[in-house]
C-alpha cells in the first residue's frame, strides 16, 4: 500500500501508509427502512472564464454524475442546499439551473430529489414580512413549475427582519398553505450560518423549538418533515417525539447521525445529511444492514465514519463543504480540488491531512494509490513534499 508523508500539528512530516481498500457494494442489497437523503455538493468548472468569487460556474456533467452515484446507492438527493454552497458561492440563478437539471435526471432515473427554496436572491438588508413571503413564493413557484419537491430553507432575510416569533409563524403558515405538495422544513443552526442566529424568533433553543413545533402542528398536512441541523442529539430526540404522526424528523446532526438513525424504543430519525455525500458507500451498506435487522452490522459500518464526520464538520462548521469536496476529489468523482467561490482554501493543509487519515481508517478511500497521488499533489501545492 502507498506511503506518503503527512504534516502534523508540531510542524513535522510523518509517514503514513494507507490500509487495503474496503470493498463496498455498488448498490444496496435490499431496500432501506429509513428515508435517506444526501445533500449533494457541486463540482466547479475549473476552466471557466469567470471571477470565481463572484460568478459560479459548474461542471454540469460531473455534478450530475455524482447525483447518479448517490441515487444508485439508494439515496435521495437534497438539491441546491448548503452542501451545494448555497449562500457560500452558489447563487439563485445557478441554483435554479442546477435544480432543473437534477429534476430532469431524477425523473429519468426514477429517483428522489427535493430542492431548496429560500430568499437568497434578495440583497442583504431588512424587509417586510410580505416581501419575505414574496421571495419564498418566487423560488417555490420556479421549483414547482419544474416538477420539483420543495425544501424550505432557513431565510437570512427573515432572520434579519422578523420582530419576533409571530413573524416566523406568519411566513411559514402562508408559505406552507400555498404549496402543491408536502415540503421539508430546514432549521439550519447558526454554527452552519451565523446569519441565522435567533431563528424562530428566539435565541433560546427551547423557545425556538416550541415555535417550530407549533408551526408544524398547524400545517401538518403540508409538512413532509423537518430537518434539524443543530448538532444537538437530545434536542432532536425531544423534538421528534412531539411531531405529528405523519411528519418525519430528518436528522441533520452530522456528529451523532448513526445513533439517531438507529433510534430508540420511542422512534428514530430519518436522514437528510451532508455527510452522506462523503460516506455514501458505507452509509448505503449500513442502512441496508439496518433494514435487515442487523443493528450491530449497521453500527460496525458507521462507527469508523463518525470521527471523519466530526472532523469535516468541526468549527467553523460552515466550512464543512471543503472536506466534502476533498473526499470526492480523493475518490475520483472529480478531476480537481477547485470549489465555487474559492472555498478550497477554507480549510488548512493540516485539516486535509487528518481528513485523509480518517477517511482511510474508515475504509472510504476507494483507490488508495489514486488518493495518495492526489493528496501528494495538494501537499505540493502547499510547498510540502
Amino acid at each position: 500500500m502507498p506511503t506518503l508523508s503527512l504534516p502534523t500539528s508540531d510542524r513535522r512530516l510523518q509517514p503514513y501508509t494507507t490500509r487495503a481498500p474496503r470493498s463496498w457494494p455498488t448498490k444496496p442489497a435490499n431496500p432501506f427502512n429509513r428515508v435517506a437523503i444526501a445533500a449533494a455538493h457541486v463540482v466547479a468548472d475549473p476552466l471557466a472564464d469567470c471571477d470565481p468569487w463572484i460568478e459560479p460556474r459548474l461542471d454540469w456533467d460531473a455534478t450530475l454524475a455524482y447525483r447518479r452515484h448517490l441515487w444508485k446507492l439508494g439515496f435521495g438527493v437534497a438539491e441546491a442546499m448548503d452542501t451545494a454552497q448555497r449562500g457560500m458561492g452558489l447563487d439563485w440563478k445557478t441554483s435554479l439551473e442546477l435544480i432543473r437539471r437534477s429534476v430532469e435526471a431524477a425523473k429519468a432515473e426514477g429517483a428522489m430529489v427535493f430542492s431548496g427554496a429560500g430568499t437568497d436572491h434578495l440583497a442583504l438588508g431588512t424587509y417586510s414580512v410580505d416581501q419575505v413571503i414574496g421571495a419564498y413564493e418566487e423560488q417555490i413557484e420556479a421549483i414547482e413549475k419544474l416538477g420539483g419537491r420543495v425544501i424550505l430553507m432557513a431565510s437570512r432575510a427573515l432572520a434579519a427582519s422578523a420582530r419576533g416569533p409571530e413573524d416566523y409563524a406568519k411566513v411559514y403558515d402562508r408559505i406552507l398553505g400555498g404549496l402543491r405538495e408536502k415540503a421539508i422544513i430546514h432549521w439550519l443552526g447558526d454554527m452552519f450560518d451565523p446569519a441565522l442566529g435567533g431563528y424562530w424568533g428566539h435565541r433560546d433553543l427551547d423557545a425556538a423549538s416550541e415555535v417550530a413545533v407549533e408551526v408544524i402542528q398547524r400545517n401538518a398536512a403540508k409538512v413532509e418533515g423537518i430537518k434539524v441541523s443543530l448538532l444537538d442529539k437530545d434536542r432532536e430526540i425531544t423534538m421528534r417525539r412531539r411531531l405529528p404522526r405523519d411528519v418525519r424528523m430528518y436528522s441533520g446532526d452530522d456528529f451523532n447521525f448513526a445513533e439517531l438513525i438507529a433510534g430508540d424504543e420511542q422512534g428514530y430519525s430519518d436522514a437528510l445529511l451532508g455527510i452522506l455525500d462523503a460516506i455514501a458507500p458505507a452509509a448505503s451498506a449500513a442502512l441496508a444492514a439496518l433494514a435487515r435487522g442487523s443493528r450491530n452490522e449497521f453500527h460496525d459500518m458507521l462507527a469508523p465514519t463518525v470521527p471523519l464526520s466530526r472532523h469535516i464538520f468541526r468549527a467553523p462548521t460552515r466550512f464543512y463543504k471543503t472536506g466534502i469536496v476533498f473526499m470526492a476529489y480523493l475518490n475520483g468523482h472529480q478531476q480537481h480540488f477547485v470549489m465555487v467561490g474559492g472555498q478550497q482554501s477554507a480549510r488548512s493543509i493540516l485539516h486535509l491531512a487528518e481528513l485523509f487519515r480518517l477517511a482511510d481508517q474508515a475504509g472510504l478511500l476507494v483507490d488508495p494509490d489514486r488518493a495518495a497521488r492526489r493528496m501528494a499533489t495538494v501537499l505540493q501545492s502547499h510547498g510540502i513534499g
